[in-house]
This record gives structure tokens, sequence and C-alpha cells, in this order.
């Protein structure tokens, strides 16, 4: 099993060799996740991406890595099952995740995953300026341009991989943003 200090390197060594110009944070391993830690540390949860990686449920185990903003929700139930070519999906539990990629849920990022596993990118993060990622561990992010996604062989970028959120109804919010 991969410590968080040896999958960190790893991925910054994967940035490094793909002459990616990158930011580099530390976070409280507690505000990993990406509302609490746009929150906490002020970052944007529109420039922050979610690499989720996703399961099928039956037949031959195929895997794959999607990332998408922090602010939308991927469209497994078509879209990724159409990419897969499979029946039936849904996310990797955490033990998966960590046994297939060494990464914890938190800190998933689409640099330095292994080269068996497709990447599919939401098209509408190519169009920010920047984009926020897991770097590897709980305790790290990185803030790269969205253009060093196409530096990764394995990585496609798909239109339609995600969809809006809902938000979610609260006393201060009767669904304004419908």
């Amino acid at each position: 099993m991969c410590t968080s200090e040896h999958i960190e390197q790893k991925v910054k060594s994967t940035l490094e060799s793909m002459n990616v110009e990158y930011e580099w944070f530390e976070v409280d391993p507690d505000f990993a996740d990406t509302a609490a830690c746009c929150e906490k540390y002020g970052f944007r949860m529109d420039h922050a991406g979610n690499t989720i990686i996703v399961a099928s449920k039956r037949g031959e185990q195929k895997y794959s890595a999607c990332l998408v903003l922090g602010t939308d929700r991927l469209d497994v139930n078509k879209k990724v099952r159409s990419l897969m070519e499979v029946s039936r999906l849904s996310f990797a539990s955490a033990d998966e995740t960590m046994q297939l990629t060494g990464m914890m849920i938190g800190g998933v990022t689409p640099f330095a995953l292994p080269e068996s596993l497709p990447i599919y990118i939401d098209a509408m993060i190519m169009d920010l300026d920047y984009v926020l990622l897991g770097g590897g561990s709980r305790s790290a992010k990185i803030k790269v341009p969205p253009s060093a996604l196409l530096n990764i062989p394995i990585a496609s970028v798909i239109e339609g991989l995600s969809m809006a959120s809902v938000p979610e109804y609260s006393d201060n919010n009767h669904w304004l943003n419908l």
C-alpha cells in the first residue's frame, strides 16, 4: 500500500515529467472533500474538479476515472455507461479506489493513475483558466491549467459527461436557481 508521501511524490514526478506548471497546496485532510476544501481555503467550487472512479457491476470488471466540476453531477447512468460499454455502473468504493489508484477518495487526481485506466474529462473543464484537483492524498491539492490534462495519454475530453447539480433545498434557498 502506498503512503501519502509516496503517492504525492509520484504525482509531482508525473507533473514534472509532463512539463506541467502547477501550484501545490497542503490542506488539512479533514477538509479534503471538495465543498469543505473550497469553503475553508477560499477556492472556487466552479473551478474545482472531482476525479471519480467508476466501476462496472456486471460481467468483466471495468473501471474508469471521470473528472467533472465540483458543482456538477457525473452522468453515470447514461454517458459513462455508454463510454464504458457496460450495463450497470456504480462509484468505486474507497477500498477499490485505493487498490486501483493508490489514492484516497478526496485526493484522487487524474495525474499518476494506472495507464490501464481510461480517463474521461468533462469538456466544460477545458473552458476554465485553471482547475483545482486532488494531489493524490487527502493532504494536498494541485492547481493546473486545464490544457495540462491533455498531456495524459489515456485521457479523453467528453462533451456532456456531467449535468448541472440541482441545488439542495434549504430554508434559505427556496429553489431560486431552478
